[in-house]
């Protein structure tokens, strides 16, 4: 072990290269203080700077046999710590716009749910006042709102004339328009 301490880091390559265990030890305890304060320069975080130079150590070991020729082993260990620190910095990103993403989501369904309350509420308000409608009235009316069907379907249907079931229609709306009000109606008109 003290015979490593004084070989050059190119010598320390080769032998890690022939699968030196003490070689790769001797070369991490060189290199792994100046890349945890290089890549903390890079992310601000000193954990993340930690797990990116381990990360840098084990695909050192685990290619050590694929290992190009490395003339300059500083310069080689620096680049990987930076490409580290690019693909966290990337990972930070996406997890970001995640979260903001997820943020809107999440604020888009609340205010989607607060609509949908009100609508639901002033569904209920409507559906109440048609109700008390009169009985023929209300049929006319139901007919041609929920069912969508035109004056002469409506007639045919329930024996009445056209004229008959406009005159309800145009009375439903009239007692709707007095009974909750214009705004009501404007949305009666996309509910049904």
């Amino acid at each position: 072990m003290g015979v490593l301490i004084h070989a050059n880091d190119r010598e320390l390559i080769v032998m890690l290269q022939a699968g030196d265990n003490a070689a790769f030890t001797e070369l991490y305890n060189r290199y792994k203080k100046p890349l945890v304060i290089h890549g903390y320069k890079k992310t601000g975080d000193l954990e993340d700077a930690k797990e990116i130079v381990q990360e840098v150590f084990s695909t050192l070991w685990s290619q050590h046999e694929q290992l190009p020729p490395i003339q300059h082993v500083s310069a080689y260990l620096y680049a990987m710590v930076r490409n580290k620190v690019l693909n966290y910095i990337e990972h930070k990103q996406v997890e970001a716009r995640y979260a903001l993403n997820f943020q809107n989501f999440i604020d888009e369904g609340h205010n989607m749910s607060d609509i949908q309350v009100r609508e639901k509420e002033l569904q209920q308000i409507v559906d109440k006042e048609i109700a008390a409608l009169p009985p023929k009235m209300r049929e006319v009316f139901m007919l041609s709102r929920k069912e969508h069907l035109t004056h002469k379907e409506i007639a045919d249907r329930l024996n009445i004339s056209e004229f008959t079931v406009k005159n309800h229609i145009k009375s439903a709306l009239k007692i709707l328009r007095l009974k909750i009000g214009l705004c009501v109606l404007i949305a009666l008109h996309y509910f049904f």
